[in-house]
C-alpha cells in the first residue's frame, strides 16, 4: 500500500487469498486424516476383541471338555464340547456346549454358543461377530481340529477394512476321575 492510500492493492488481496486458502486446505486435509485414522483403528479394535472373545470362551471350555467334535458335523456347527461336572455328594451334572454360526453371510457370522446342563440350563450365547466361516475353505477362515489331546483353533474376523486371524493351541485338562 503507498502512503496516503487506503485499502489494500489487489496483488496484495490475491496474495492473502491464497495463503488462506493454503491454510484452509491443510486445515481440512490434517482433519481428514485424524477422522479417517480414528475409524481405521477403530475398525482394528473391533476385529482384535472379537478375536480374543472368541478365544478365551473356546480356551475356557476345551480345557474342561472329555468329549470333543470337531468332525462330521451340520454345516453351521463349528464343534461340540462335553463334560462332567463331578458332584461325589449328589448327582454329576453333564454338560454339552456347542459352537455354531448365525447370520452367515459371504462366509461371515456371529460365533455363538449354546450351553445345555443337566441341571436345567439352556443358554444361547453370542460369542463373537465378524467372524469368518466357511466349511469348504477351513484354510483360509475358521477352523478348528483336535488331535493329540491338543486342539488348535484359528480365529479369522473381517470387519469392513480390518481383519485379524488368531490361531490357539489349547491343552484340555487333566482328568482326575
Amino acid at each position: 500500500m503507498r502512503k496516503g492510500q487506503k485499502g489494500f492493492t489487489a496483488l496484495e488481496l490475491i496474495v492473502a487469498s491464497v495463503i488462506i486458502a493454503l491454510i484452509g486446505s491443510a486445515a481440512m486435509t490434517t482433519t481428514f486424516q485424524i477422522f479417517n485414522c480414528n475409524e481405521r483403528n477403530n475398525n482394528e479394535m473391533t476385529v482384535i476383541r472379537q478375536v480374543q472373545n472368541a478365544g478365551y470362551w473356546i480356551s475356557r471350555d476345551a480345557r474342561m471338555a472329555e468329549i470333543v467334535v470337531t468332525d462330521n458335523l451340520s454345516a453351521d456347527d463349528f464343534m461340540i464340547l462335553s463334560w462332567t461336572e463331578r458332584d461325589y455328594e449328589s448327582d454329576d451334572v453333564y454338560h454339552s456346549v456347542t459352537y455354531y454360526f448365525t447370520g452367515l453371510s459371504d462366509h461371515v457370522g456371529t460365533l455363538m454358543r449354546n450351553h445345555w446342563s443337566s441341571d436345567g440350563l439352556n443358554a444361547d450365547t453370542r460369542i463373537a461377530d465378524y467372524i469368518g466361516y466357511d466349511p469348504v475353505d477351513p484354510a483360509n477362515t475358521s477352523n478348528v481340529s483336535y488331535q493329540n489331546e491338543i486342539f488348535t483353533v484359528k480365529i479369522a474376523t473381517t470387519y469392513e477394512d480390518a481383519g485379524e486371524t488368531r490361531e490357539y493351541q489349547i491343552s484340555r485338562r487333566n482328568n482326575f476321575n
